[in-house]
């Protein structure tokens, strides 16, 4: 679609983050349908990263350099904490911010797949290997571990940074769950979103959704596996319910995926 007497430069730089594992790649998606309705010339080829893929973080300064280079007319993505820094840099006016998370559960199921099937070169993967079952690879998933060089903080942890973008009213948070289930209501959020900054979406509103709609393909994303919600069902046993119910506390209470820890 060719956009005639717009200025890519007028419509606010976007930048697509998310919780790893959680559903960037269909949030990822959408942005490209953005592109579509709005003046975008592009979705950034690479994600910003506050911790590298094969773990360590960088500094915030990289970090920051990254974030400044997705200009207007440009939407960036990527898994950028809430720190001080990036938070005074995305938040700002004239910027749209998206930020993707998932049911806890599901998304320890998801990484233990990632981390022991697709992605060879996760921190995770070599180790993962050394265990009998998924069930004690979701087990230390659950507890986190600190030995023998490997580092991973247990799920409530994982979770902190989530709560720190929930805290912050410039970032549209986004439920994976809603865009599976509560889906045209979520996008037109979405389409809010941009909007909020004075910037008009020149594509009318129902073509705009049919459009996003259309682009959301999970199949079509490398990470692809079941692209549903409530799986964690099938690998929960009852030790490892009370296991992430002992670890995790009211996570999921707070999150509003559980309205106790009788689950």
């Amino acid at each position: 679609m060719r956009w005639k007497r717009v200025n890519f430069d007028d419509s606010p730089p976007i930048f697509a983050n998310a919780k790893p594992k959680s559903g960037s790649h269909l949030l990822l998606q959408i942005m490209n349908g953005l592109c579509l309705v709005a003046p975008y010339a592009y979705v950034a080829a690479d994600p910003v990263r506050t911790i590298n893929a094969s773990g360590g973080r960088r500094p915030e300064d990289r970090v920051l350099e990254d974030l400044q280079a997705v200009r207007p007319g440009v939407i960036g993505w990527g898994y950028v904490d809430a720190t001080s820094q990036n938070v005074a840099y995305l938040c700002s006016p004239g910027r749209v911010n998206y930020f993707i998370y998932r049911d806890p559960r599901d998304m320890l199921v998801s990484h233990v797949f990632f981390a022991t099937d697709m992605h060879l070169g996760h921190g995770m993967h070599a180790y993962y290997q050394t265990l009998p079952s998924f069930a004690e690879r979701l087990k230390i998933a659950i507890t986190g571990i600190n030995q023998d060089g490997l580092y991973m903080v247990d799920v409530r942890q994982r979770y902190q940074g989530v709560f720190d973008w929930l805290k912050q009213p410039a970032a549209l948070c986004i439920r994976f769950e809603d865009l599976i289930v509560n889906r045209k209501v979520t996008l037109n959020r979405v389409l809010d979103q941009v909007e909020k900054t004075g910037f008009r979406i020149p594509t009318p509103r129902e073509k705009a959704l049919t459009i996003l709609e259309n682009a959301i393909q999970p199949k079509k994303s490398r990470t692809f596996r079941s692209g549903k919600t409530g799986g964690w069902r099938e690998y929960f046993t009852p030790e490892l319910k009370s296991l992430f119910k002992e670890t995790a506390g009211d996570l999921l209470i707070q999150l509003g995926y559980e309205k106790s820890n009788d689950w």
